[in-house]
């Protein structure tokens, strides 16, 4: 049985990662080109962990100017199998207000300028994304917020926008009368790459605010 190497993806405001043993930069030469930053590796107990920080150190990197792809080629040349995607959202629910925390298990692909395969003329795979979150580890992260006492909703659909700028008004409503339960700017094409890379992916959702459409909330 392979090990197994967590990987984890650091959003707005996660730029390192506290708690990280014998931590250690790794600099990975990717032929997509240059990830967000440097590998943050070490461990956590028993865990061999690898962070990157999805915007860069100092956030200089915009949702549409991530290099997705050099991000998940980098991960898996560093031995990541299982990776965790930490994001900030807006929500589309009453009951998830700003603080509280969602397990993604689908999404709605609302981008349209970035690349989003590593396939194309010359190599050609359709890659199924029925499932693009992994259950078992959705339910490992599940386990482990109870653990801490930390209140968490698992299971949702979110919808990921192009950004920079947030939605309008109408489309907040729009994206709230179609199911959807919260909005960000980073989870596709990651979750794409990430099947396409065969890692198991989830992604770990703290809202921050309402979105557009809520009366009482600016």
């Amino acid at each position: 049985m392979s090990r197994a190497v967590l990987g984890i993806l650091g959003g707005s405001g996660l730029y390192d990662l506290p708690g990280l043993q014998d931590p250690h930069e790794l600099r990975v030469a990717s032929p997509w080109g240059e990830p967000s930053d440097v590998l943050r590796c070490g461990r956590i107990g028993q865990t061999e962990v690898v962070f990157l920080a999805r915007h860069g150190r100092g956030h200089r990197l915009a949702p549409g100017g991530i290099n997705y792809r050099a991000n998940i080629d980098a991960l898996k040349r560093a031995g990541v199998t299982d990776l965790v995607s930490l994001t900030a959202c807006g929500s589309y629910r009453e009951e998830l207000p700003p603080g509280s925390f969602m397990l993604v298990s689908d999404f709605i692909d609302r981008t349209g300028q970035r690349e989003r395969s590593f396939f194309g003329n010359g190599c050609v795979a359709h890659v199924a994304l029925a499932h693009p979150v992994g259950p078992r580890l959705q339910e490992r992260i599940a386990q482990a917020a109870l653990a801490e006492g930390i209140s968490v909703h698992v299971g949702g659909t979110c919808v990921c926008i192009e950004g920079p700028q947030f939605s309008t008004r109408a489309e907040s409503l729009a994206y709230r009368a179609q199911g959807c339960d919260v909005v960000n700017m980073t989870s596709m094409p990651e979750a794409r790459l990430a099947r396409e890379a065969e890692l198991t992916y989830a992604v770990v959702a703290m809202v921050t605010d309402y979105d557009g459409w809520h009366p009482a909330h600016e």
